[in-house]
């Protein structure tokens, strides 16, 4: 025997939206966008935006719960990379408030084409947007479970920060995976200023940075597809200069006293002078177009920490900062055991 359901009358069809109350969305909120760049208009945006709006729930409640848990609630977010949901919703269980998904371990065992790669980004571009899904589904369904047991135990949405590693390309292609991701649900997303092609491990030689003004065009490019999508993701630019010897050229003037006039056999121009000024001036560069800023470290070093929190936030202060505290450091070789047990609390400390 069918049961028949009450029908819920449609909604109307909205007229059109005049361009006053959509430009509203690039209002300043609670200084969201203070000290932010953006070298294009709203009008530039809505004209990317299409005539439908789409919701994306999950990224844009992800990004807005990272951003207070960073600004208010915590003085400090850790999370761990999680390989499948089920890590995930054990990480939701043990207390963290955000989870993160790594370009290393999506290429080693969690990427789409199945195999297991060094981390070079030789995995298909869409393997960490569809991990991303895969963790918000879990979660989703965790979520489900305790909300049909009228049971509210704990917030399952844990915001997902997630590697975009170089771009994958160029701009054209950092915007397309910066949507993916936000599709898929993630609250924040980094890209880092190695050259995609020659992408390496942040502790692996042989890395190739990109010109300063080339990587800030990449994050131009992630943060217009953020605010096409009409969603607050919060980006963070990773500079790999610490420790990278080589870059693509000579191009931009703000590289050129870190430059040599020697070259290698693939046209790289090889780098000179000390490896934190290096990171210093890209992080100041980059700081006005990304809301957090990461100097990739060869060890775990609370000075060279320090030496960089400093120097940005001399300039940029508040400026938020993010730090890898790597699986593949040789921390005991480098930190006796209470400087391990408090590395974050100091980092924390720093920004």
């Amino acid at each position: 025997m069918s049961t028949a359901y009450p029908m819920h009358p449609m909604t109307p069809v909205p007229g059109p939206v005049s361009n006053e109350e959509r430009t509203s969305d690039f209002a300043p909120k609670e200084g969201r966008w203070d000290g932010i760049t953006r070298p294009y208009s709203a009008e530039d945006v809505l004209r990317l935006r299409g005539s439908v709006r789409i919701e994306h729930t999950l990224a844009r409640l992800g990004a807005e719960r990272l951003w207070k848990l960073m600004t208010k609630d915590r003085p400090y977010v850790n999370a761990l990379g999680a390989m499948s949901g089920n890590q995930a919703m054990q990480m939701v269980r043990a207390g963290l408030d955000a989870i993160y998904v790594s370009g290393w371990q999506t290429a080693a065992d969690a990427n789409v084409s199945g195999h297991m790669y060094p981390d070079q980004s030789l995995y298909p571009v869409n393997s960490v947007p569809l991990l991303v899904q895969r963790i918000n589904q879990a979660l989703q369904r965790a979520d489900q479970i305790e909300h049909s047991e009228g049971k509210a135990e704990r917030y399952w949405f844990a915001p997902i920060v997630a590697d975009a590693e170089a771009g994958f390309g160029g701009p054209l292609n950092a915007y397309e995976l910066m949507k993916a991701m936000i599709e898929a649900g993630a609250a924040g997303v980094h890209f880092e200023d190695q050259l995609a092609s020659e992408k390496k491990c942040g502790h692996l030689g042989g890395k190739v940075l990109v010109p300063t003004s080339q990587f800030i065009r990449t994050l131009t490019a992630a943060r217009l597809a953020a605010d096409v999508l009409d969603v607050p993701t919060v980006l963070i630019a990773r500079t790999d200069a610490e420790s990278a010897k080589l870059i693509t050229s000579d191009v931009d003037a703000y590289d050129r006293p870190f430059i040599t006039d020697e070259r290698t056999p693939e046209g790289f121009f090889r780098m000179k002078g000390d490896p934190m000024q290096r990171c210093i001036a890209r992080g100041l560069a980059y700081a006005p177009y990304a809301d957090l800023i990461w100097m990739e470290t060869s060890t775990p070093n609370l000075e060279q920490a320090k030496i960089f929190a400093e120097a940005i936030q001399k300039k940029y202060p508040g400026k938020m900062l993010s730090y890898n505290c790597s699986p593949s450091f040789n921390w005991r070789k480098n930190l006796d055991e209470a400087t391990i047990a408090k590395f974050q609390r100091e980092l924390g400390a720093m920004g």
